[in-house]
């Protein structure tokens, strides 16, 4: 079968062909229909510092995907050929105090597809049964593809209850405007999202963001006067990993505020720990998903109306990666996608 493989320990991503994996009895194997092009696939692509810790090549890579079961393992009941379906690329030990507990997302020994084994960037991929989201109502396609960040945006926006809550997210990338719209859709009162790309600006209004703001120009305090506030926003949700980001952040928040964290900033960097003291701020971290509660959410989500389609700006066929890797890159765009039927 075709893959996307980081064939060697340098830049660059090779289309190969490699044997198609096999199943065990509590496994599935499905044909992939498209995929999602992540943060991760880039920087695996372009062999920066995180990449060359983190991979052993050779590697097929990718973890966002949809497709359609064409062989389950012996011990699979609720999952049948034929079933369109999604994957979580988080595959956990099952046996530790969280796992056992339910809490998979916190299991501390957790192998990502496509980083810490073979991902599905390839025409088949194989995965556990428990990883597996079976689509029992019809979602589009590319959607499906992108699950797997819109569980982040998800599980980041859903953190605290948005009812009437003034949300600030900084980062407008990808998960940053899924996150506007589910903010958006479960109830905010207003939204507002930066970034330095106009790009990304424009799509967050088309996703309903109140304000989009550009912080070459403008700061959030201004964007905070804008929208008529006088308290500080309630709610803050930190797509983008940037140590300025966090700290306006932090200094326009109202007493008691919270924020969910899903950027990840490349090194450490100081923050104002008196102010998050002394306005009782809220912190939470956030890593991918919660099994299956959060896909579950995303699923009644779409199904209550929620909107994703301007969130995707490309789409390409999967023997031109290249065009769709420098696409993805620009920092421009939306969410890309690979077809694997073209």
């Amino acid at each position: 079968m075709k893959a996307l493989v980081k064939e060697k320990a340098e830049p660059g991503l090779w289309l190969r062909d490699v044997p198609e994996p096999s199943i065990g009895p509590g496994d599935v194997l499905i044909k992939v229909l498209r995929t999602g092009i992540c943060g991760t696939d880039l920087h695996i692509r372009s062999w920066d510092e995180w990449a060359q810790q983190s991979i052993t090549a050779p590697l097929v890579l990718g973890h966002e995907f949809a497709g359609e079961v064409v062989e389950t393992g012996r011990d699979v009941a609720d999952i049948a050929v034929g079933d369109r379906v999604s994957g979580e690329g988080h595959l956990v030990c099952g046996k530790c105090r969280n796992c056992l507990a339910g809490r998979r997302h916190l299991c501390r020994a957790t192998v990502g597809l496509g980083v810490g084994r073979d991902g599905a960037f390839a025409e088949y991929v194989a995965l556990p049964a428990s990883n597996v989201w079976v689509h029992r109502t019809p979602v589009d396609l590319d959607i499906a593809a992108i699950f797997d960040p819109f569980g982040n945006a998800v599980h980041t926006a859903l953190s605290f209850p948005l009812v009437g809550e003034d949300v600030v997210i900084t980062g407008a990338g990808p998960i940053g405007l899924m996150a506007a719209a589910v903010a958006r859709h479960a109830g905010a009162r207003k939204v507002l999202i930066t970034d330095v790309s106009e790009e990304r600006l424009e799509l967050a209004r088309k996703v309903g963001a109140d304000l989009a703001l550009n912080v070459t120009e403008a700061t959030i305090a201004e964007g905070q006067r804008a929208l008529g506030l006088r308290e500080g926003f309630d709610v803050g949700l930190e797509m983008s990993g940037r140590p300025e980001a966090m700290r306006d952040m932090i200094a326009n928040m109202t007493h008691g505020g919270r924020i969910a964290m899903l950027g990840l900033p490349p090194q450490e960097f100081p923050v104002d720990w008196s102010r998050i003291v002394t306005s009782m701020l809220t912190v939470k971290g956030i890593y991918g998903r919660e099994m299956f509660e959060t896909w579950y959410a995303m699923s009644v989500l779409l199904e209550g109306g929620l909107d994703l389609a301007p969130v995707i700006t490309g789409r390409y066929a999967f023997h031109d990666f290249e065009a769709a890797f420098d696409a993805a890159a620009d920092g421009r765009c939306g969410k890309v996608i690979l077809d694997w039927t073209a």
